[in-house]
């Protein structure tokens, strides 16, 4: 297949994710209290064992969209790898996970909180997008601060997500409330830290409403900072 167009084919086949209908508020407001006292049980079995709990359960996924199958379903394309909740069980998983030059294109790895699946439900991403040459060490930075629980406003982060693409890779970082301006840039702000991201890269961030009207992760970015 000539590079033009598998370029092409790759920037048509963005995935689209289902839109999952919001629960109620009382319902969601049980169901995370309820989420809450499980994680705080979790700690405590794990700090008994010796172990050193991480502050949530951390879930990875893997989604590989064949090119031209573009009749394929989110649902049937996102696989879970694998989840963990010690810092011990992470590095474990993350020894043996492929590195972004080793994965094909278009591929996506998502590592998530348990409980919460990448889907254009609430909230956005904020986008970063990287030479192939330097992604591997950004996605690893952005693995552990993750994993750490460092990011500023972490209550309010979903997960990150690699996406290996024809000539780049995009790194995203998803969260709840897309509305709430000072902590979309607040977040924005303490990836730019963490990442020690250089000025020369732009982070642009898009709802996921938006994401949903013209079925694109990454096109026509809404903010750009």
């Amino acid at each position: 297949m000539e590079p033009a167009v598998e370029k092409k084919e790759a920037e048509q086949e963005e995935q689209q994710l289902p839109h999952v209908r919001k629960d109620d508020a009382p319902a969601a407001a049980a169901e995370e209290d309820e989420a809450d006292s499980e994680e705080t049980e979790r700690r405590n079995r794990d700090l008994k064992a010796g172990l050193h709990p991480l502050r949530r359960k951390l879930v990875l996924w893997y989604t590989r969209r064949t090119p031209g199958a573009r009749s394929q379903a989110y649902e049937d394309n996102i696989k879970k790898i694998i989840d963990f909740s010690t810092v011990e069980s992470f590095w474990v998983c993350y020894c043996h996970l492929a590195r972004p030059s080793s994965l094909p294109s278009p591929t996506d790895l998502h590592l998530f909180k348990d409980g919460i699946r990448p889907l254009w439900e609430n909230g956005g991403k904020w986008i970063i997008r990287f030479k192939k040459a330097v992604s591997g060490r950004f996605w690893e930075d952005l693995v552990l601060v993750l994993v750490g629980d460092q990011l500023d406003f972490s209550d309010d982060v979903c997960g990150v997500v690699l996406s290996v693409r024809f000539n780049e890779d995009i790194l995203s970082v998803w969260n709840r409330n897309a509305s709430d301006h000072q902590a979309v840039m607040t977040l924005r702000d303490s990836i730019k830290r963490h990442l020690k991201l250089p000025h020369s890269y732009l982070m642009e961030y898009k709802p996921h409403d938006a994401s949903r009207r013209d079925n694109s992760s990454y096109r026509n970015t809404w903010l750009r900072g």
